[in-house]
């Protein structure tokens, strides 16, 4: 069974910078990596295909994501929240026989963090996630059993709703980059 990956990478980022002047994506990580960047490879290290979703006039980071293979779509209705750009990345798949839903602002998930939750959806879980010291991360993955469920999200609140209603399989990692974003400077 063959996941799509689907990095989710449309948001403002105004935790990071409330005047919209620093993209967080693009900021450098100490490795000098764009944190977009390092998320997306570890991200096509695991899945053969990777859709990334961005906002409407986010060149760099569209052009940033092309480059390292990635199929980049544009969410025009990015702004009414992520589940915009969930629906239509998976709208996008939707003949996948499942997904890999990451967050470009969550550049340390290691690889085989993401393969252990794939590897639980290719034996039949229909989600699966990553749990570190008691708290749900990301990447979450979805069956296609999930499609209309995921196809009907609307508003900022992304997939919670269907993790909250239906069986998860639940991996315990010794990953902190599940639960590890970047929303501000000091997360850098």
């Amino acid at each position: 069974m063959a996941l799509v990956g689907i990095l989710l990478a449309a948001g403002r980022g105004k935790r990071f910078d409330p005047s919209g002047v620093q993209n967080k994506l693009l900021q450098p990580l100490s490795t000098g990596e764009a944190v977009v960047a390092a998320s997306a490879k570890n991200m096509l290290a695991v899945v053969p295909r990777v859709v990334a979703v961005v906002r409407p006039g986010d060149d760099q980071v569209a052009a940033l994501l092309g480059k390292l293979g990635c199929e980049v779509r544009v969410c025009a209705d990015a702004d009414l929240g992520i589940a915009s750009s969930l629906t239509a990345a998976v709208e996008y798949t939707k003949g996948a026989e499942g997904w890999l839903v990451g967050l470009g602002d969550m550049p340390h998930v290691r690889p085989e963090t993401m393969q252990a939750v794939v590897a639980t959806i290719t034996r039949g879980a229909r989600i699966a996630a990553p749990v570190f010291e008691g708290r749900r991360g990301n990447p979450v993955a979805f069956s296609s059993y999930h499609l209309p469920l995921l196809l009907a999200l609307e508003g900022d609140q992304g997939a919670r709703d269907i993790l909250k209603s239906h069986a998860v399989s639940e991996l315990i990692v010794d990953d902190v980059g599940v639960v590890r974003d970047i929303d501000t400077p000091g997360d850098l």
